[in-house]
């Protein structure tokens, strides 16, 4: 892949199908995110995709409160900084290429470090919301 591929989406490739294309530098965002930058610095929003993905910055101290998802498994990839995951188990320390599966159903948090954190989440899509006409009762 060229330079020239820099910030190509994926696209469609006729009869060949999609072509995998260069989608950002995560590195480059998250070595000089906006100092006053808290959340996503890039988000995945290519059509047709089956995944979403996001590479979100905490500045230093800052908190992504306690949750639990439900229906999702989550890979997150600590691409720059440090921080703190917190769970039920205990407190699992956040290191620049650390990577972390968050099984669905698993209560964390996550909290930055002194020099702030950058980490990139990957999941499957959720469904779009979808408006549907009521079912008709049965007349009896």
């Amino acid at each position: 892949m060229t330079d020239e591929d820099a910030g190509e989406s994926f696209a469609d490739g006729g009869s060949a199908g999609p072509v995998p294309g260069l989608l950002c530098d995560v590195l480059a965002l998250a070595s000089a995110p906006d100092t006053a930058a808290t959340g996503a610095l890039w988000k995945l929003a290519e059509s047709g995709r089956q995944l979403d993905a996001n590479l979100i910055h905490l500045q230093a101290g800052r908190q992504v409160g306690t949750h639990t998802e439900p229906d999702l498994d989550v890979l997150l990839l600590v691409v720059s900084g440090s921080g703190t995951l917190t769970s039920p188990e205990g407190d699992r320390q956040l290191t620049a290429g650390s990577l972390y599966w968050l099984p669905h159903g698993s209560t964390r948090s996550l909290t930055a470090g002194d020099g702030g954190l950058s980490y990139l989440t990957v999941h499957r899509r959720r469904p779009g919301m979808q408006i549907r006409s009521r079912p008709r009762p049965e007349s009896a």
